[in-house]
């Protein structure tokens, strides 16, 4: 589907303006002296229909003047993108000028030369539709691949479409998804509009994206009210991520009523199902006793889980309690070992945490011999597959 639009009268003639939504490629057009006119502006082809062998008729016939059309081919000559995007709409469309797929082609890949998102989704439409090119499925996709990391929401939801279909491309429901996704976080209505038809067919991965979605207010208004009952679907359903989102929302009061008895619900639940983050939670829990007794016991049983899958806070939260004998043995040596694995798998401010904690006052007051056996219990931890350390 094509749809073209004509923008009211505006106040400035500057080609570098960019455009002012994200699906639409304006291009200011002003004769001397400032004196207001009609800006075009189009809106790129749409992915609703996006493998018809033909565009569909613009809603309405772009109408250029001449000289309208002679400032929109200088500024194309000059280099400016957007104005090389919108020449060779016209020239694709064959509104205005002859209808030309080569001359069209042309334009579209100066402009996508420039990174200009716009044109890289038309350019992969000429392809994927064989227009004034042979049909090259290959080269359609490489250039909806460059438009959609620039965030152009039609790009990416065209992509999930060919893997959705298998047009072009090997069927991968993965892939599909993955599309999907990115296409609905862009702010992609269609894209939106297949999980949530999914989700009211109970689908649960689609249930915890919208979820998602509604949380963080990508291609929708934030709702947290939303957000939490699809993530409460999807959990129920025994989907480890939601459950695990639920007991971060509950154990925080984030958005709703603080509840440890429910955050620890949900986190027994994707615990059993081997989640590292969960495991951590319940350990954190039990350790700082948070909504149940304090039990270093358990606190230890669950970081050890979650450690044991290198979850880096689990394996800190080890070497400090072994470090100050909290609820556990005193143990230099078991303390370095889990700081030195907390290191190795965190980056940032973590792992600068890490490392204090093992180089500072812990590493000061052990022997040589307690270091050497330290680093070769780490070394075996790490045999052993972090298992038994």
């Amino acid at each position: 589907m094509v749809t073209v639009v004509w923008w009211g009268p505006c106040s400035f003639a500057n080609p570098s303006t960019p455009a002012p939504h994200r699906v639409i490629d304006a291009l200011w057009v002003l004769p001397p002296y400032y004196v207001p006119m009609r800006a075009l502006s189009v809106l790129t082809i749409l992915a609703v229909f996006v493998f018809l062998s033909v565009y569909a008729a613009a809603s309405s016939p772009i109408k250029v003047s001449s000289e309208e059309l002679q400032m929109l081919r200088t500024w194309a000559a000059q280099g400016n993108a957007l104005a090389q995007n919108n020449l060779g709409l016209l020239y694709d469309l064959g509104n205005g000028v002859p209808q030309d797929y080569a001359i069209a082609r042309q334009w579209y890949e100066q402009a996508a030369a420039q990174n200009h998102a716009g044109a890289q989704v038309n350019l992969g439409l000429l392809y994927a539709n064989g227009h004034g090119v042979p049909q090259d499925y290959a080269k359609a996709r490489g250039w909806y691949e460059k438009a959609a990391a620039q965030g152009r929401a039609n790009a990416s939801y065209i992509l999930a479409e060919m893997y959705a279909h298998g047009q072009g491309v090997p069927h991968d429901s993965a892939k599909a998804r993955q599309w999907y996704e990115k296409a609905a976080a862009q702010g992609s209505v269609e894209a939106r509009g297949w999980f949530e038809k999914a989700a009211a067919q109970g689908n649960a991965n689609a249930q915890f994206f919208l979820g998602s979605l509604y949380e963080k207010g990508d291609g929708v208004s934030q709702n947290y009210a939303e957000a939490t009952k699809w993530y409460e679907q999807a959990a129920a359903q025994g989907d480890a991520d939601a459950q695990i989102t639920l007991g971060l929302r509950y154990a925080q009061g984030f958005s709703i009523p603080q509840d440890f008895a429910k955050a620890r619900h949900w986190y027994e639940k994707a615990a059993a199902q081997g989640k590292a983050e969960a495991q951590n939670k319940l350990g954190q829990m039990y350790h700082f006793a948070l909504g149940v007794p304090q039990n270093y016991a358990e606190a230890t049983k669950w970081y050890e889980q979650a450690a044991a899958q290198r979850d880096a806070d689990a394996q800190f939260s080890l070497g400090l309690m072994y470090a100050t004998g909290d609820g556990v043995p005193q143990d230099d040596v078991r303390a370095y070992l889990w700081y030195t694995l907390a290191v190795e798998d965190s980056t940032g401010n973590k792992q600068r945490s890490a490392t204090t904690q093992r180089d500072g006052a812990l590493t000061r007051r052990m022997t040589p011999a307690q270091i050497t056996e330290a680093q070769r219990r780490t070394s075996q931890c790490k045999a052993q597959q972090y298992k038994g350390c």
